[in-house]
């Protein structure tokens, strides 16, 4: 369904590895395999070009202070290229596999990008949320955070949970075919709706990062902020728990931040920078503050700093923002009539659970409400389509058995200034 999508055809082939090889972050010029070895050593990967002569060797090397998990790093790969790739140990090869990097920048192209947040194997042990996400044809994956549920900051239990969940079947299904990328919210970072003032989060994300290939995040002492670009679509995932009530925010002293000042600035650097036809703005926690009741973490507790954003979409005329969240138990679609700063009326595209139970009174009124459900194993499709014009984008919510629960849709004109 997706062309420009990344393909990958998996097979652990002997003990070598624990987990994997699953795929990271892919863009248009590289790609990043991750694995974990059943022991500490040396490992190689050799990727060669299909129908081409080429071909490239890359090492890593499995310790304990790692948790035996090692990332490959393919850089410098054409746009849309199809590579095969061999992993081994020594003389003996361990895993193998396909890929596809993305369409070159500004070429016209489609990708489906699915979206989920709030997953517990536990609770749900078949996880058919992640059967559908490849049954839709979907090309690359986002976990917005509480994937998996760990609730504390100790070392060993955060590597043990993210073995535990990686491991599942029906997650490995998925990630030995489709690139992924994730941000944290609170269960994952450490606590339930906590924030940067939480104690051992360098635990957190010390394990995060071993266990989710990519390039370097956050600032690279701090946070876990990273960006991506996969044909119409780029994708900010941003970090609204590691400095979250630890300064004072530059829009308002007298309020705490919710990104810190390191964030703001990779932010808005990305965003006055950024081609794609579509900006998706992704946190783990929501945009509004239609929350149940007693419920801090949310961005409607920090209003100065969701001013401060909305203003600067508007003062340099940011087309295509999208807003994405999670969290909350219950999937919705929300409209801020937000005109008079951003220009145009922002969607805001909360999923959520992929699989756990849901909560009742998180079904609070908002006057730009436009879908809720309860549904307790879902997640969202977003598909961007740079072929037709003008662009557009479709947001569909997938329930475990395939049914649609609501279809929403955009085209870049409706999300530019003064269009």
């Amino acid at each position: 369904m997706i062309t420009a999508a990344f393909l990958l055809s998996f097979a652990a082939l002997s003990d070598g590895l624990s987990l994997g090889p699953y795929l990271g972050h892919v863009d248009h010029e590289r790609a990043y395999v991750w694995a974990r070895a059943a022991e500490p050593g040396e490992l190689s990967l050799t990727a060669s070009l299909k129908g081409g002569e080429r071909e490239l060797r890359v090492n890593a090397v499995a310790s304990e202070e790692q948790d035996l998990t090692v990332t490959f790093l393919l850089d410098g790969l054409p746009s849309a290229s199809a590579w095969t790739y061999r992993i081994h140990r020594g003389e003996e090869q361990v895993g193998e596999g396909e890929l596809k990097t993305a369409p070159a920048l500004g070429a016209p192209s489609k990708v489906q990008v699915a979206f989920g947040s709030c997953a517990s194997e536990r609770r749900f042990p078949e996880l058919a949320t992640f059967t559908q996400i490849q049954r839709q044809g979907c090309d690359s994956m986002v976990f917005l955070g509480d994937t998996p549920y760990i609730d504390t900051t100790d070392l060993a239990v955060q590597r043990s949970r993210y073995r535990e969940f990686l491991g599942h079947p029906a997650i490995s299904a998925v990630l030995g075919r489709v690139p992924s990328w994730s941000t944290w919210d609170d269960h994952d970072f450490g606590k339930n709706d906590t924030d940067g003032r939480m104690a051992g989060k360098e635990n957190s994300r010390r394990a995060h990062l071993e266990y989710h290939a990519g390039p370097p995040a956050g600032d690279g002492s701090g946070g876990i902020y990273r960006s991506f670009r996969r044909g119409p679509v780029e994708v900010f995932l941003m970090d609204a728990r590691w400095y979250a009530g630890t300064a004072p925010a530059v829009s308002d002293p007298e309020r705490l931040t919710l990104l810190g000042a390191a964030q703001w600035s990779w932010l808005e650097g990305g965003l006055k920078s950024s081609t794609a036809p579509f900006k998706l703005l992704t946190t783990g926690m929501i945009w509004n503050e239609s929350v149940r009741p007693n419920k801090s973490d949310h961005w409607g507790n920090y209003p100065h700093e969701r001013e401060r954003l909305f203003r600067f979409l508007g003062e340099h005329e940011i087309s295509g923002a999208v807003l994405i969240g999670g969290d909350i138990h219950r999937s919705r679609v929300v409209r801020h009539d937000v005109e008079e700063w951003v220009g145009y009326p922002l969607v805001e595209l909360i999923t959520s659970p992929m699989a756990n139970s849901t909560i009742l009174t998180a079904k609070q009124p908002h006057p730009g409400l436009l879908f809720d459900t309860g549904n307790t194993q879902n997640f969202m499709a977003f598909e961007a389509d740079s072929t037709v014009e003008p662009p557009r984008w479709t947001a569909r919510f997938i329930d475990h058995e395939g049914r649609e629960l609501f279809k929403i849709s955009r085209s870049e004109p409706e999300l530019t200034k003064g269009k």
